[in-house]
């Protein structure tokens, strides 16, 4: 089987090694011409993932028509905010009978529309039952260094999700299976808001009590907006929902969480994200998940004071302030 992996952060680094170590010949759209060249002199991305010595059977390349041309499985994996376009580009070069994979993890901010909305619009109805979603819990490093790992794929095609479950799944890497593409793309989105509402309770110093409930009532907001979307509730519980926002929340190789912590360390946004070559795409996904909610008529408080700190330079001990005072009610109330 011949394979496309779009995109080489440090995500697409470690899928790209997994499949490669797989056995599979694979075909790497690598963006940077600078990168693209000392993979190909050294088959290592010193910049996105250092340390990983790349099998000889992962090709980099900087044509992205040529990677994606006749390949059976396409895998993206590049930040959202570039995903439309870059689908746009390759779309004319796909194979018929294509799966695409997609372990982007974000919300489009025009749009309010998740990676594989995005590609419903951009791709023939042909193709819209051979979308599927790669999230879980799975920090780059770590999967790049055979550490045990479980994700899920999903798919509203069963046989579809079942036969990215089969090229992926190693000793290492364990794969689930799902239908709730909604979901599972939900809960990888909104959990790195949530991360950095964490990341800012841990900047400030505050413990594990707060940390811990920043995580549950994330949780629920992520449930609450995932019905109003017509989200499986049980996919919450699973590996794109509590298990990927127990890692983002609490795990130090976070992105997400490190933009949180130099926020309540009083630093400001531009001055963070000028230090960061990778994207730390619950900054994007804050903005889209605050609109959203305000236009569904969806609570998501946490949200509210995430987006308050970003966009609108609200000081995060007043975000903090704000949240323990709001009325008090029943924990089960659905509010």
């Amino acid at each position: 089987m011949h394979i496309a992996v779009v995109g080489a952060g440090s995500w697409g680094t470690a899928l790209a090694h997994l499949l490669g170590e797989k056995g599979y010949s694979v075909d790497w759209w690598v963006y940077e011409k600078d990168v693209c060249e000392e993979i190909l002199a050294k088959r290592e991305n010193s910049v996105f993932l250092p340390g990983l010595r790349l099998p000889d059977n992962v090709h980099p390349c900087n044509d992205l028509a040529g990677v994606v041309s006749n390949k059976e499985i396409v895998l993206i994996v590049v930040p959202s905010h570039v995903f439309r376009s870059v689908a746009d580009a390759m779309t004319p070069h796909l194979r018929d009978k294509a799966v695409i994979v997609v372990a982007t993890k974000g919300i489009e901010n025009e749009t309010f529309k998740t990676m594989t909305g995005v590609l419903k619009e951009i791709l023939p109805s042909s193709y819209h039952d051979r979308l599927a979603v790669l999230s879980g819990p799975s920090f780059a490093k770590e999967v790049a260094k055979n550490i045990p790992t479980a994700v899920t794929v999903a798919c509203d095609n069963p046989d579809v999700a079942q036969q990215v479950q089969d090229v992926f799944a190693t000793e290492f890497f364990r794969v689930y299976t799902s239908t709730d593409v909604t979901g599972v793309e939900l809960g990888a989105a909104a959990k790195n808001v949530m991360a950095i509402a964490a990341g800012v309770s841990d900047g400030l110093g505050l413990g594990h009590n707060t940390r811990a409930a920043l995580i549950t009532r994330g949780l629920t907001e992520i449930r609450r907006l995932g019905l109003k979307l017509g989200a499986n509730p049980r996919t919450f519980t699973g590996l794109a929902g509590m298990g990927d926002l127990v890692l983002t929340c609490t795990g130090d190789l976070s992105r997400n969480r490190t933009v949180g912590m130099k926020l309540g360390r009083g630093m400001k946004l531009a001055d963070i994200l000028a230090d960061m070559r990778m994207v730390a795409e619950g900054v994007k996904t804050t903005k889209s998940l605050y609109n959203m909610s305000r236009k569904l008529g969806v609570e998501m408080p946490i949200v509210e004071q995430t987006y308050g700190m970003l966009y609108e330079d609200v000081d995060p001990e007043r975000a903090l302030k704000t949240l323990m005072s709001r009325s008090l009610r029943d924990e089960l109330d659905n509010q």
